[in-house]
């Protein structure tokens, strides 16, 4: 729960620094009084520490059908029609947006962006060539590989076939415990 508030704030903010309220929603008010009121960092970090586990506790429920669009546009590494596997659910394009958002944080055509992203990346840091790699990967062109990449990860294609982390991380969008 706490990780899709987060995600969602970091989607919504294009990047990594998210308002208070990205996280906390309607609660962010009352958690900044806490917070204030608090007499130490160690106070601070206890109450934090507390709620988060709390809400870890509670969880959060995936729709079977959010979690079969999730497991198909990973399978598919982002090729699959989102209108598509809407209609394969039996819900209409924009109930998924709706639900897949509110579940997962981000729409679900970003998250095939992503995970398409994510296939070329390492396609190209095992040494693929950027254009048969973008060819594979369902891009337009080379060009339009070079444009998801530098906003993605915001460098070269080049650049992120060096990074070795690509070279190990095959699972990067394995099915979470809580979506399967």
């Amino acid at each position: 729960m706490v990780a899709h508030a987060v995600l969602e704030g970091f989607a919504a903010a294009g990047g990594p620094l998210v308002g208070w309220d990205a996280v906390w929603g309607r609660e962010a008010a009352r958690w900044e009084e806490r917070l204030r009121a608090a007499a130490s960092w160690e106070e601070r970090f206890a109450l934090v520490a507390a709620e988060l586990a709390a809400r870890r506790a509670e969880g959060r429920r995936v729709d079977p059908e959010v979690a079969y669009v999730w497991g198909e546009l990973v399978r598919s590494h982002g090729a699959a029609r989102v209108a598509g596997l809407a209609a394969e659910v039996g819900w209409s394009r924009k109930r998924l947006w709706s639900r897949f958002r509110a579940q997962l944080g981000i729409a679900p055509k970003r998250a095939a962006r992503l995970v398409r992203f994510d296939h070329a990346a390492h396609r190209l840091a095992a040494g693929g060539h950027p254009a048969a790699v973008a060819a594979e990967a369902g891009y337009a062109d080379q060009s339009h590989l070079h444009r998801e990449v530098a906003e993605f990860a915001r460098v070269t294609p080049s650049a992120v076939a060096r990074e070795p982390w690509l070279s190990v991380d095959e699972a990067a969008w394995s099915l979470p415990g809580y979506l399967r």
